[in-house]
C-alpha cells in the first residue's frame, strides 16, 4: 500500500519547502507528486535578477535534496515533479539536472512506471491573462478567453518559433502523449485543472473585460474531456489557488477517476496524501 504525497505552486517558498522535506522524512512516503510553479515568481526571467531562480535550485533545492536523500537513503521516494506556468522555461535545463543527480523523475511530457502503476505529465496550461507564456498552449482550439492573452502575442525565456504556436494545443499533446494505452492504472499529473470543475474555480466573480463577463472557471475543457473519455485512476492538479477555498472542494469524482488540487492561497503548505490502492482514505492537510 503505497504513501504517495502531491503537493503543488510552492512557488520558491522555503517555508513550505522545509514543511514538505519534515514530513517525507517522518512519514517516508513511497513517492511524492510536485505539480508545478516550483520557483521563485517567473517574473524574475524578465529582470536583471537572474540568479534568483539559478540559486533556488542549486543551493537551496539541490543542498535540500542531497541531504534528505543522506538521511533516508533506501527510503529516498520517488520524487515526480513537472514545472508550472509562472516557472521560466530556460531554467528547466537546471531542475533536468536534478534528475541527473538522483534527485528527482522530471516527467513532463513523459511516461514512467511506479511500482504497478503508470506516471504521466503535463505542464501546460491554457492562455492566461499573463504574458509569460513558456507553458502556454490553446486548449481545444485557437479561441481564448476574454481578458486572456494569446500565446504568440506573450513573452518567452528561451526562443520559440512564433508561427508555429496557433497550431499547439493541450489536445493534441494529450493525445500523442496518451496514445492507445490502457489508463485505468495511471496518475497524471497536470499543472492545470480540468474545465467547470471544483477544481478550476477563479475568483472572477462580477467582474468584466471590455464589457464582457469573465468565465469563472479556468480550467482546460482538453483536460476535463480528457479525463471523462481516457478515465485514469488519478488526476493531480494545481495552478487555481483560491478554488478550494471557493468551492470548499479539492477533490472531485469524474467518472471513475478521482481528481485533486493540492494548489492553496494562503501561507500554509497543503499537503495531500493518497494511497492509490485505496483512495477512499485520500487526505488534505495545512501544514
Amino acid at each position: 500500500m503505497p504513501l504517495c504525497f502531491f503537493v503543488s505552486d510552492l512557488h520558491g517558498n522555503t517555508r513550505r519547502y522545509h514543511k514538505l522535506f519534515e514530513r517525507i522524512a517522518i512519514e517516508k512516503p513511497d513517492a511524492v507528486f510536485i505539480g508545478g510553479d516550483i520557483l521563485p515568481s517567473g517574473l524574475y526571467s524578465f529582470t536583471k535578477e537572474h540568479l534568483v531562480p539559478e540559486e533556488f535550485i542549486d543551493d537551496f533545492l539541490t543542498g535540500r535534496l542531497v541531504e534528505l536523500k543522506e538521511k533516508l537513503k533506501t527510503l529516498f521516494p520517488r520524487i515526480f515533479l513537472i514545472m508550472g506556468n509562472d516557472d521560466g522555461k530556460a531554467y528547466e535545463p537546471l531542475v533536468t539536472g536534478l534528475e541527473k543527480k538522483g534527485l528527482i523523475s522530471y516527467v513532463h511530457n513523459k511516461k514512467m512506471v511506479f511500482e504497478t502503476y503508470t506516471v504521466y505529465g503535463y505542464a501546460n496550461v491554457p492562455p492566461t491573462p499573463f504574458m509569460l507564456k513558456d507553458w502556454e498552449r490553446y486548449d481545444v482550439s485557437r479561441y481564448v478567453d476574454p481578458g486572456c492573452v494569446p500565446p504568440e502575442e506573450g513573452a518567452f525565456t528561451v526562443e520559440v518559433n512564433k508561427k508555429h504556436l496557433p497550431y499547439l494545443t493541450i489536445k493534441k499533446d494529450l493525445d500523442e502523449l496518451s496514445g492507445q494505452e490502457d489508463l485505468s492504472k495511471a496518475i497524471f499529473l497536470f499543472h492545470t485543472p480540468p474545465y467547470k470543475t471544483t477544481l478550476d474555480r477563479a475568483g472572477l466573480d462580477g467582474k468584466f473585460f471590455e464589457h464582457v463577463p469573465l468565465d469563472v472557471h479556468v480550467g482546460s475543457i482538453a483536460v476535463e474531456r480528457f479525463i471523462k473519455e481516457r478515465q485514469p485512476l488519478i488526476t493531480l492538479h494545481g495552478h487555481i489557488h483560491e478554488s478550494t477555498s471557493i468551492t470548499g472542494h479539492w477533490k472531485e469524482k469524474i467518472g471513475n477517476t478521482l481528481a485533486m488540487n493540492a494548489a492553496h492561497d494562503g501561507p500554509e503548505l497543503s499537503l495531500i496524501r493518497f494511497d492509490p490502492e485505496d483512495l477512499r482514505d485520500a487526505s488534505r492537510e495545512l501544514i
